[in-house]
């Protein structure tokens, strides 16, 4: 190692994106937030899209008082949500991107399934069924006749970290834990499989060539550097978020499940080699790719967008909502509440989500929650559960025996979902680090600079020294 330094996280969330100074070194490891702004989507005639133009404003904001913070700083890295992409024409923009919860998408999956069906794309992609993955996306824009049309005019197409890594060095690239989303990338080899492109009619050329997390991938521009004040090399990390976030997870991954929890929450395990089973594919447990070659085999829970949405239409009506105090009493409910299936598709779309949990409620002859407080607590268990099963089905799917399950992200924070996760899956929880995908970013600069050394189970041990777990044990 060559000392201590000091490295920047872009982390962008589905909600709101951050920028994160890491100071790392041997048995150093601290984090300091420098800027926090909302990720707002936007509704043109043509559907929903995500503001990337603000998005790209506020994390330059957000550099730009790194480096005064830190003239030296070593490196930036940059982290997203998956699937969602540009498509550009001779390096311009075509379009805002669309937003993963856009209902452009069915026509794509039925596009799609019609030329491959979905068993044999998950022999070769190794995903789970997501109405969004991105092949579905590019399905459902081909051509003119889908009457958005961009398709057919680009010439490449970047992944949203990505699309953010070319405007500050100039370079095109493919980061490979967010490409193994797309549901474009052979799961065996890792390398985008042309043949699949070709047999649904998109032309390879629209995907760069792939590197690795850890990849330098070259200097900020001189035009950016001015404007930031300052120069560094930005680092290709887990550009998906969810492979950052596991980086940080301070667990013994031969007899841990992890659940990185957020917008979504995503349930698995970490592998060395992917499960390709048809048990695998009926439970619909996705193998995507994990920093250092590992393998993310885990399953998509819906996650705390059922609260964020719930909250966010009982303000729509009027309601002040005090999410800690709603939190609190949603915690002291005696009366047993509902439990739904979390993963119903009728959630995924925005809207009355408090609405959809009662109509749910009433086709399956439960309990239709009427105040805040019993939503919250339905909300809270029903996740609990979800996750539960989650954990038994990975472990029932890979052989493992489960011992520990680490909560990290922000629903490490919710005390009650990480008691009643405990209490289902009748194992410890650990809860923390909340800034698991930042920390994660940022260890894999820091190795690459020299910062830190050793293999992700080095790393791991860094973390749980800097940021001791809460456990919760079942009851």
């Amino acid at each position: 190692m060559s000392g201590s330094g000091t490295v920047a996280a872009v982390d962008l969330g589905a909600t709101s994106g951050r920028v994160i100074l890491g100071d790392v070194g041997p048995n150093e490891l601290r984090m300091q937030q420098l800027a926090r702004f909302p990720n707002t989507p936007v509704t043109t005639p043509d559907g929903l899209h995500w503001n990337i133009g603000e998005l790209y404003r506020s994390a330059l904001g957000g550099l730009t008082t790194a480096f005064r913070r830190e003239p030296k700083l070593a490196s930036i890295g940059i982290d997203s949500w998956a699937v969602d992409y540009a498509l550009l024409h001779e390096g311009r923009m075509l379009s805002e991107p669309f937003h993963y919860r856009d209902s452009r998408t069915a026509a794509g999956v039925k596009a799609t399934h019609a030329i491959v069906p979905f068993a044999e794309l998950y022999r070769r992609n190794g995903l789970q069924f997501l109405p969004f993955n991105t092949v579905y996306q590019l399905m459902a824009e081909r051509g003119p006749e889908s009457g958005i049309g961009c398709l057919s005019r680009a010439d490449s197409m970047l992944l949203v970290p990505d699309l953010l890594t070319y405007w500050l060095t100039g370079e095109l690239i493919a980061e490979r834990t967010n490409a193994s989303t797309t549901g474009l990338l052979d799961v065996v080899t890792g390398e985008w499989d042309t043949a699949l492109l070709g047999q649904l009619g998109l032309p390879p050329a629209l995907l760069p060539s792939l590197v690795d997390p850890g990849t330098r991938v070259g200097p900020l521009t001189p035009e950016v550097a001015k404007q930031l004040g300052g120069s560094a090399d930005v680092v290709a990390v887990g550009s998906h978020d969810t492979a950052s976030a596991v980086v940080a997870v301070p667990m013994d991954a031969a007899t841990s499940a992890y659940i990185s929890c957020g917008t979504w929450g995503l349930v698995g395990v970490e592998l060395e080699e992917p499960v390709l089973t048809d048990a695998a594919r009926d439970a619909n447990f996705t193998n995507e790719g994990g920093v250092d070659g590992r393998i993310r085999f885990l399953h998509n829970v819906m996650g705390l967008w059922l609260l964020s949405e719930s909250v966010r239409s009982w303000e729509a009506d009027g309601q002040r909502i005090d999410l800690p105090k709603l939190l609190a009493a949603a915690a002291s409910l005696a009366a047993p509440v509902a439990v739904f299936d979390a993963d119903d598709p009728r959630f995924l779309k925005p809207g009355d989500m408090p609405a959809r949990i009662a109509d749910y409620c009433r086709e399956h002859d439960l309990a239709v929650p009427v105040t805040p407080v019993e939503f919250v607590r339905s909300i809270i268990e029903s996740l609990a559960d979800a996750f539960a099963r989650a954990v038994r089905t990975a472990a029932a799917l890979t052989g493992r025996t489960i011992e520990t399950v680490h909560i990290v992200g922000g629903g490490s924070q919710n005390e009650l979902l990480c008691q009643l996760t405990a209490n289902r899956v009748g194992l410890p929880v650990l809860a923390g680090p909340v800034e698991a995908t930042a920390i994660g970013n940022i260890l894999v600069q820091a190795r690459l600079q020299g910062f830190a050394a050793g293999s992700l189970e080095s790393l791991r041990s860094l973390v749980a020294a800097a940021f001791p777990p809460k456990r919760y044990d079942p009851r």
